[in-house]
């Protein structure tokens, strides 16, 4: 549409030039025009263009009021050779019944205006050609009829409809349309004015479609007609609001008054349609209609709403415009406003005091920033000076070269090489833990050797509060590193390992990147917390990121994507935390060296009570040492009756519990202890409420029992009850009273006020922590027959569970095995290996002994509320069921634990160091371990292994000698 218009005005600018001579020549001197329409739109284009309605025709020549004056001008149109519509001498367009159809995509052609069109038929351009030839340059125009299969718009819409031939196209036409003149043909585009109005009869030829015509006339009306009239003038009135927003539409009145004449009624529904920015449809149905009135009413719809668009129009250009304007307005302020402060030097311009700030950040290390990062800062910073402030690529270059620049490149802190120092900062902090400090001392003492560290990627596994998380800060204390941790439990977003692309908002680098900004330097110790609960999601595989981060032959060159740059984590040591670490990657647990750290013995437990805990959560309650005595026997009982775990937070917490009451207790104390003035005040008070309170003889006996002890202990305080006297009491009793707190005066202006030593012990220390959580684990003090004790790994460390097998049926052939306990199905399967080997030990032993073919039993674990599954209870279970068919109980202090196989070989287990923690914690004396665990067992601490008598077995019938026969020889 807007390259129709474009021709329009280049075509008029052309054509109108020429006028049309042959048109109203009778008319040519004529100053003004007769018709009542032409007064109304003279008046609207009068104060326009003036000299507009002086000439019967239009000259675009003098449309801008340069031009000559009316004579002159049609001098000038009479000698111009080409007309716009070209008189022919032989038929005039009454006679032309046999028109070329010509399609129109987009609007219908009215009477009286140009309208360019594209042919892109060759047949129908050259047919065009050859009938201007002729001098009979008339053809059909008509618009074309959506297509309901076709969603096609534009250009394609065009294309197909000239692909379209014959009775094909004619179906595709509207049957009215407008007899066109072609006034000019310029290649493909023709240029058509329109005449009058047609309708298609029938079709002559094809190809070009050929169509016979009957020319439509007005239907009569009465020019008189008062509904006519005002219908018209409205139209007249709702053209000059219209005409008033563009000169396009005025300049469609002179070119209309030119070649149709003087306006009527008929035409000025035509010109209102055609001007209307409506639908093809609805200009199409204008043009279908004969009735005038129909007609105006039809143009008068279309008008308004173009009324209402050109208003609703305007409402947003200004709101827009008010916009515009006032941002504008700030923006321009703003300028000026960095200009004043430029010029007085109070300020730089912020592009370069933002270069400024960058290069005085890499400046003093810019000898140690690797080349390639160098050279993506400086490209950084050149396209930050060709940027607008306001420009978002603007902002994104200004935080990369945030991050760029902020970035330690090459930094390092001085490592402590003193190996010395570093224990004894590691014994500060931590009790036992030797396998990790032994460790690092020797990280340490290779650094030393080599003269420079390299980084490692170390995992400590075990039960919470065991110290994994804590012991990472003391590693990076003794190193002298700094310290940064983040957990990575539950993280399924693999951008939070290695960024986000910088085309996303809000892009962020990875931890690592963040890690290295927090610090400062490029070689700190990194805390991965949790790396054994790492997720999985739709954002990746956060498992499979952190292989490059924690490889060493890969970190050297680990890639941010944010960064995009190379970034060199060799010197980076990495303490990894895990509960269990069955659930870690085997692909990512093969980048880490493990160290285990099993739970804590009571006698070390006692130690880090002792020696840590209570010290840490005495300051934190600013209870001071000489207010507070816990006693051994109350830790002691704290540990075995409340705190079992494995770790000691827990343990933490529970003491927490215990001084958070004491020092509620001290200021209770101290409430009660306030100077007298304090106390006499509380007094008035009372007795001005109308308070009393009666104080017994037994009372007052006890109150002078205290202030008599007091003064042979000078670091103690009196209570209150000594020094309120209430106005019930007696007066031998008042008197009394009232010596007693003279004494209790001039004992404190002697001394000052303290307040009693709080003491716990075994006793009291329910009143403290409640009632205990944890009894006995041993449930039998002489073991009875089918039961054995076994050991058992958890997460939270060791414990020791009791196998039971009792008989249920007995009868010939009722040999069978039911199972309860809530057990998995490795120990299901344990137990049915166990049935099986007890029954060839026992033919064995007895073989006249058939217990096991005629007996059904019932193996259970107890605790059926607990899930168990694991291959380590297979002898216990053989034990406990050879027990029962033998009649013989197992030795009361003796545990077990191996996986035994068909043939009875006892396989290797593991969690050795817990399940002796659990079987000391139990009181058991005697403990049989695999003999493949000897190695594992011979690792642990001495003071862990006194007190035992461990047995190492490679079969079970040594586990049959230690279980029944040792037994049998000591009775």
């Amino acid at each position: 549409m807007l390259k129709a218009l474009r021709s329009s005005s280049s075509l008029q600018q052309a054509r109108f030039t020429t006028g049309a001579s042959y048109l109203q020549s009778n008319s040519r001197h004529a100053t003004k025009l007769s018709s009542p329409f032409h007064g109304v739109l003279r008046s609207v284009l009068r104060d326009k263009n003036p000299k507009l309605f002086q000439r019967v025709f239009f000259c675009s020549d003098s449309g801008d009021g340069s031009g000559s004056g009316p004579e002159s001008v049609v001098e000038e149109v009479e000698s111009k050779s080409a007309a716009a519509i070209v008189p022919t001498a032989i038929k005039k367009p009454d006679d032309f019944l046999t028109v070329i159809a010509l399609p129109l995509p987009h609007r219908p052609l009215f009477p009286g205006f140009y309208m360019p069109i594209y042919v892109k038929d060759p047949k129908l351009l050259a047919a065009l050609v050859e009938s201007r030839k002729r001098q009979a340059p008339y053809a059909g125009a008509f618009l074309v009829k959506d297509d309901p299969g076709s969603e096609a718009a534009g250009s394609d819409t065009e294309k197909n409809i000239y692909e379209l031939k014959g009775k094909e196209l004619l179906n595709r036409l509207h049957e009215v349309g407008t007899l066109a003149q072609i006034t000019s043909i310029q290649g493909d585009q023709v240029v058509l004015i329109g005449h009058r109005r047609l309708r298609i009869t029938e079709m002559v030829s094809e190809d070009p479609l050929t169509v016979q015509v009957d020319h439509l006339k007005d239907s009569p009306y009465n020019k008189d007609d008062d509904v006519i009239k005002a219908t018209s003038f409205e139209v007249i009135t709702t053209l000059r609001d219209v005409l008033k927003t563009s000169s396009l539409w005025r300049d469609h009145v002179q070119t209309y008054n030119q070649h149709i004449g003087d306006f009527n009624y008929p035409r000025l529904a035509d010109f209102g349609a055609a001007i209307s920015g409506s639908n093809k449809l609805q200009c199409q149905e204008v043009l279908e209609e004969l009735d005038v009135y129909k007609r105006l009413r039809l143009s008068l719809e279309l008008l308004k709403k173009e009324m209402e668009i050109h208003k609703i129009q305007e409402s947003i250009a200004k709101a827009i415009e008010e916009k515009i304007s006032t941002e504008q307005r700030r923006y321009l302020l703003n300028e000026q406003y960095k200009a004043i402060k430029k010029e007085l030097g109070l300020e730089t311009d912020d592009k370069t005091a933002l270069t400024d700030k960058f290069r005085d950040r890499i400046d003093p290390n810019k000898e140690k920033i690797p080349p390639h990062v160098l050279q993506v800062i400086e490209e950084e910073l050149k396209k930050l000076q060709l940027l607008e402030a306001s420009s978002s690529e603007f902002n994104v270059t200004r935080n990369y070269l945030d991050w760029l620049t902020a970035l330690p490149w090459g930094s390092y802190s001085n490592e402590n090489f003193d190996v010395l120092r570093a224990q004894q900062i590691l014994d500060e902090d931590h009790y036992g833990l030797a396998d990790v400090k032994e460790r690092i001392l020797e990280f340490i003492a290779v650094g030393k050797l080599r003269g420079t560290s390299q980084g490692k990627i170390i995992c400590l596994s075990g039960p919470p509060g065991v110290g994994k998380t804590s012991i990472g800060r003391s590693i990076a204390r003794a190193l002298n590193r700094n310290f940064y941790r983040f957990s990575v439990g539950g993280l399924s977003d693999v951008a939070e390992i290695k960024g986000h692309r910088r085309t996303y908002i809000g892009a962020m680098p990875g931890k690592m990147v963040q890690c290295l900004k927090s610090v400062g330097t490029a070689n700190p110790l990194v805390l991965i917390d949790e790396i054994d609960k790492l997720g999985r999601g739709h954002a990746g595989d956060p498992a499979s990121a952190m292989l490059e981060l924690l490889d060493p032959e890969q970190n050297a060159n680990f890639l941010d994507h944010y960064l995009d740059v190379p970034i060199d984590l060799s010197k980076v040591l990495f303490v990894c935390t895990a509960n269990v670490v069955e659930t870690i990657p085997n692909p990512l647990l093969d980048r880490m060296e493990i160290i285990p750290i099993a739970g804590y013995i009571t006698d070390e437990k006692m130690h880090i009570a002792r020696d840590y805990l209570e010290k840490s959560t005495r300051d934190a309650c600013g209870v001071k040492p000489e207010q507070v005595e816990v006693t051994d026997a109350a830790l002691l009982s704290l540990i075995e009756n409340y705190c079992r775990e494995a770790g000691v937070r827990n343990l933490q917490k529970q003491i927490e519990k215990i001084y958070r009451k004491i020092a509620l207790k001290l200021v209770r104390q101290g409430a009660q202890n306030e100077p007298s003035g304090l106390g006499s005040e509380h007094h008035g008070e009372a007795e001005s409420a109308g308070e009393s309170r009666e104080i017994s003889s037994d009372e007052q006996t006890q109150g002078a029992a205290k202030s008599n002890e007091t003064n042979h202990e000078p670091g103690s305080n009196t209570t209150e009850e000594a020094e309120v006297v209430e106005p019930n009491v007696s007066t031998d009793q008042a008197s009394d009273l009232m010596d007693s707190e003279t004494t209790i005066k001039s004992q404190d202006n002697e001394t000052p006020n303290t307040t009693e030593k709080v003491l716990v012990d075994e006793k009291n220390l329910m009143d403290y922590v409640g009632k205990p959580v944890f009894h006995a684990e041993r449930m039998y003090d002489q073991t009875p027959l089918g039961v054995v004790m076994g050991l058992a790994w958890t997460a939270m460390g060791g414990s020791t569970l009791y196998i039971e097998t009792s008989q249920i049926e007995q009868g010939e052939g009722k040999g069978a095995l039911s199972l309860t306990g809530q057990l998995g199905d490795v120990m299901k399967e344990s137990a049915q290996i166990a049935h099986t080997v007890a029954r060839a030990i026992l033919g064995v032993k007895d073989h006249e002994n058939p217990f096991f073919a005629n007996s059904k039993l019932h193996l259970h674990v107890p605790a059926g509320a607990t899930p168990k599954d694991g291959p380590s209870a297979g002898c216990t279970m053989i034990t406990s069921m050879l027990s029962l068919a033998m009649n013989k109980p197992v030795k009361k202090d003796l545990a077990m634990t191996g996986e035994v196989t068909l043939t009875g070989r006892v396989l290797p287990i593991g969690g050795v160091k817990e399940k002796t923690i659990a079987a000391r914690r139990s009181g058991v004396k005697t403990i049989i371990f695999p003999l493949a665990n000897k190695r594992d067992f011979d690792e642990l601490a001495s003071n862990v292994k006194e007190g035992l008598d461990v047995h190492f077995v490679d079969d079970y019938n040594q586990i049959f000698i230690l279980a029944f026969e040792d037994l049998q020889m000591e009775k």
